[in-house]
């Protein structure tokens, strides 16, 4: 079998990989974020599994305090709601080329999943939460049915280095898997393979090869 993508935007980018993760390995996931004290790991409330698509989820994935005081939350959404110029800023801050807005919209809108990471500081006075900052995305197409495909991993370089992307990725996972779609792909640059290899996917498993067709111009 030979895995075809007609992928016209990564022109100059074919150094990438294609890597596909086997179900199996996701069947108990822990995500071990910040190893700094002051941050606590909030794991969701557990659920029994229903026969309906599960609902888009919003939690709380990690909250610490500042050295000025103030908490620090970091909240985990499956819900797919995200400003499309929010998202531009955050792609901006990790240096990926400009793409236009009304093409980052589409390409929301038309994703199966799209999940993501904002950051909220708020004082021990005050009460709700306070102003959401973006700071971290992926999304996934799909067929409904079978396959997945993940894209535009992305978290804000102040946020990286505390296992965020790894808690993305691997809760992204989780939400497809809830979907009975066990068959994920993604595209990784050469730099990063080595981050996915450790969240389980393989590169090219089974002979598999990943082939990609560009303009001539």
């Amino acid at each position: 079998a030979i895995f075809f993508t007609l992928a016209l935007h990564f022109a100059g980018r074919r150094n990438q990989k294609v890597c596909r993760l086997k179900a199996g390995f996701w069947e108990s996931i822990r995500s071990g974020i910040l190893k700094n004290n002051t941050a606590q790991v909030i794991e969701p409330p557990s659920t029994a599994e229903q026969e309906e698509e599960p609902l888009p989820e919003e939690f709380v994935l990690v909250e610490k305090t500042l050295p000025d005081g103030t908490l620090e939350q970091i909240i985990f959404s499956s819900g797919g709601n995200i400003d499309v110029y929010d998202l531009q800023d955050l792609c901006d801050k990790v240096g990926w080329p400009r793409r236009p807005v009304s093409k980052l919209a589409t390409a929301l809108r038309n994703s199966y999943m799209v999940v993501t990471l904002h950051s909220t500081i708020k004082s021990s006075e005050e009460e709700g939460n306070g102003q959401k900052k973006l700071i971290g995305m992926a999304r996934a197409t799909s067929d409904h049915a079978f396959n997945a495909t993940i894209w535009d991993v992305l978290v804000d370089p102040s946020y990286q280095g505390q296992g965020l992307g790894k808690a993305l990725i691997e809760k992204l996972i989780k939400a497809l898997l809830q979907r009975d779609i066990g068959n994920i792909s993604l595209f990784a640059d050469s730099k990063v393979v080595e981050f996915y290899q450790n969240l389980g996917f393989q590169p090219d498993p089974e002979g598999i090869k990943g082939m990609f067709w560009y303009p001539k111009y």
